[in-house]
């Protein structure tokens, strides 16, 4: 998506790629009931509001439950009153899932995907209850370039965030309709909507090697301006031929 373009320009290609993602990854079957992770943050509520309004104009024919999981031993804020008020405006129903984790349980483990996976097991669980497989996430595209690139730096191995991971031992589905956007996308689909910015205070989140990785890519961006979009193409272009 290129700049300079109207607001209401800018807000009709977003709803376009947002389809497109679902439409070219077969993301939602008619009638399913979608569970969207609501953190609180730019992306979650971008997601969630394109989720609702899909369904409103009768583009996907799905239902939509938003859950907002609190870290019990995380000191990551969210404002709960304005995120049900945002859910009452959209006709969405929102449901508050309690939990944490044991850091001493696992020390192989970071604290970042100890706390991610808790969280992504309390959907499941939501998902259930509810008689659901389908759990949606905010992940954009920038965050599947890194976690590419943070798996081959750090894990060897060639691995990202797929729009849709099938999960087969717990039968669910994790889709990410904005895989086909970047974050700069949405952070201007959040500045248009003028959403509230969540208080962050995770202890953890300085210990992360995503900020450098995202500074490298924006290193990367100076030499290649569509070095996002090459690496993202890269991923569904795998030459074997030409690998160990």
């Amino acid at each position: 998506m290129q700049h300079p373009v109207s607001d209401k320009q800018f807000l009709d290609k977003f709803n376009r790629f947002f389809r497109k993602a679902v439409n070219t990854y077969g993301l939602i079957p008619l009638g399913a009931t979608v569970i969207s992770g609501l953190s609180g943050g730019k992306d979650s509520l971008a997601l969630l509001e394109q989720l609702a309004d899909a369904r409103y104009r009768k583009q996907l024919h799905h239902n939509v439950i938003a859950v907002h999981v609190r870290m019990q031993n995380i000191s990551y804020q969210a404002d709960v009153e304005y995120l049900s008020d945002f859910c009452k405006r959209l006709d969405v129903p929102f449901l508050i899932y309690d939990t944490s984790f044991d850091l001493e349980s696992d020390h192989r483990k970071s604290p970042c995907f100890l706390c991610s996976w808790q969280r992504r097991k309390a959907l499941f669980e939501v998902a259930k209850q509810h008689k659901s497989n389908i759990i949606a996430l905010g992940h954009h595209q920038d965050d599947m370039i890194e976690t590419l690139l943070m798996n081959m730096a750090f894990q060897g191995s060639i691995a990202s965030m797929p729009p849709k991971l099938t999960m087969e031992k717990f039968d669910m589905k994790i889709i990410r309709p904005f895989a086909l956007l970047t974050e700069a996308d949405i952070q201007r689909y959040s500045d248009i909507k003028k959403f509230q910015p969540t208080i962050k205070n995770c202890p953890y989140e300085k210990g992360s090697f995503r900020a450098e990785i995202k500074k490298m890519v924006s290193q990367l961006a100076q030499l290649n301006p569509k070095v996002r979009s090459s690496i993202f193409a890269a991923m569904q272009n795998i030459k074997r031929d030409y690998l160990p």
